[in-house]
Formats: C-alpha cells, structure tokens, sequence
C-alpha cells in the first residue's frame, strides 16, 4: 500500500514510519525539520523536505498517490500557540485543509489525523469520553478541533474516509525535550543530567500518560478500522506529576528535589481519556504500563548519556 505521513521524521509520526515499513508498505514522509529529526528518518522510506503548507505538496501527492494519509504534522505547542495563534491556526488548521485538498484531488481512500485531548478542556467528568462536550482552554485546543469538522465535511463530500485519534500525553523514545507535553523526556533529561526538575504548580495535576509504542497499534489499527470515526488513545488511567517523577527518580536511581513554579496559562489541571470505544471498535487497547514504558524511556536516554552503562 502507498502510505503518505506528514511529520513523519517527528517523535510520533517516526515510529509509525518503521512500524510501516516493517509491514511492507511504500511509505512517503512530508516534513519540514521544524521539529523533525533527520536521525530518525528510515533508510527504507521515500522522504520530502517541506512543509504541509507549501505548494510542493501537489507534485508529492502526484508523484507519490497515496491510498491512506497519516496527518501528523502540526505545531503542537500550547504556549506557542497562545503566544503566536495566527502560526498556530496557518499550520494546524490551513495546513490541513490544504492536504484534505490534495487528498481529495488524487482520490486517497483514507486519512488518519493525530488530534488531542486538549480538545476536551477542563473535564466536566472523569474519564472523559469522545461524547464530553468540546471546550478547549488554548488556541492550540482550538486548532487541533477544526480541522476535525474539515476532514468530516471533506469526507462527506468525498469518498475519503477517516480516523481520527484524540491522544493522550505521549511519551517514549525519540520524544524531544524541548517539546509540549513531552515531560516525561523533560525530567528524564534533567535526571540524567543532574538537573532540578521543574514542576507547574503543586504536581498533584493528573494526566493520562501513553507509551508511543501504543500509540502506533492504534494506528495501525485505524489502517482498516475505525471508519468515519473519533476515538481517545490512551490509558484510561491517572498519575499526579509528583507520583510520575517519584517513579522515574526510583527507575534513574537518582534522587530528586524538584522546583515548583507557578501554573502555566492553558494547562488543564486533571486528565483522564476512557478508551472504551477504540478496543471495542478498533480491536486496539494499551499493552504497556506506566512503569514497562518509562523503564524502556530511561534506558534508551541513559545510553545516549552513558553508553557504557544501562539503567
């Protein structure tokens, strides 16, 4: 199958690329490096340097024609967003709507979008499901929810067909610690590296942690099932940011005193996605635990700082 990813050098988006290719399929990558990391392109996939908003795109779905589309690629940083909402809506809105053009155009059976909890706001239940009302608390929740509404208009105008994937906190290897949501891969750097890690407000926030090996069965899943519908990719579990550093302290063997800092405009302050509907009708569920998943994180880091020693 020709398989097109956006973002596919990203921290997500690489992992389902080998998963991919592992399978068989002729995988083509969009990605403009912004946050992609050359590193982790595979040898085995054709790769184009661009954005989702450049009109080289056209000549990619031309060249490539691809059966499916996995959307990845978005500006995915929540202060960013509040800082620079015209970046964020350009990328993660107009930017979608341009690809769902060319889906269109070059006749792709089916699109895969990567949205996210941030959709959801502040809970009004816990765990929210895909029927908890929609009411985002950033412009980064805002632009990862429209173009949920373009691609099911698209699709009904159209023969395209769609999943779309509303993930919880991701974590795991190849995760940038420089990236939103990425503090697991924050505090593992700060640990490694002797650091004092930082927490926004008290810890005692709550969020729904997901290894990205889980992440990329989901999507693999979606590949045949799913169709035309919304599902939340995650653990259906809590973990307070104090209790997540704690374990990860005990995993690194290295002690702890974090700094704490005011909370951050537009964090929500408990999290927790209901994952019924994607085992029932993806045939998908988690097969990590939070401790298997960062054991596996933090001896992937600890070989980049200390090659000769596993934690």
């Amino acid at each position: 199958m020709n398989i097109l990813i956006t973002g596919g050098a990203g921290f997500i988006a690489s992992h389902i690329v080998d998963r991919l290719v592992g399978h068989g399929h002729v995988v083509s990558i969009i990605d403009n490096l912004s946050t992609g990391n050359m590193d982790e392109l595979s040898d085995f996939a054709s790769f184009y340097h661009c954005s989702i908003m450049d009109d080289e795109i056209e000549s990619i779905f031309q060249k490539v024609q691809p059966e499916v589309v996995f959307h990845h690629a978005a500006q995915i940083d929540v202060q960013t967003s509040l800082s620079q909402p015209v970046l964020d809506a350009e990328i993660n809105i107009l930017g979608t709507i341009k690809l769902l053009e060319q889906c269109k155009k070059y006749g792709v059976r089916k699109i895969i979008y990567a949205s996210s909890a941030a959709v959801y706001g502040t809970p009004e239940y816990l765990p929210v499901d895909e029927r908890h009302p929609v009411q985002p608390l950033s412009f980064y929740g805002i632009s990862k929810h429209t173009p949920e509404h373009y691609i099911e208009v698209f699709s009904k105008l159209s023969d395209l067909d769609y999943t779309i994937l509303r993930y919880a906190n991701v974590y795991g290897i190849r995760q940038d610690p420089r990236g939103e949501g990425g503090v697991i891969s924050i505090f593992v750097n700060k640990l490694l590296e002797g650091r004092t890690p930082i927490i926004f407000g008290d810890g005692e926030q709550t969020r729904d942690f997901i290894y990205v090996k889980d992440i990329v069965e989901a999507n693999i899943a979606a590949l045949e099932k799913g169709s035309k519908g919304i599902y939340n990719i995650s653990c259906n579990e809590q973990t307070t940011v104090n209790q997540l550093l704690k374990v990860m302290s005990e995993i690194c063997n290295m002690p702890f005193e974090p700094q704490y800092l005011p909370p951050r405009s537009g964090d929500i302050i408990h999290s927790c996605l209901d994952n019924s509907a994607a085992k029932e009708e993806l045939g998908w569920k988690p097969k990590y635990t939070l401790a298997e998943g960062l054991k596996e994180t933090c001896d992937y880091y600890a070989k980049i700082y200390n090659p000769t020693q596993l934690l």
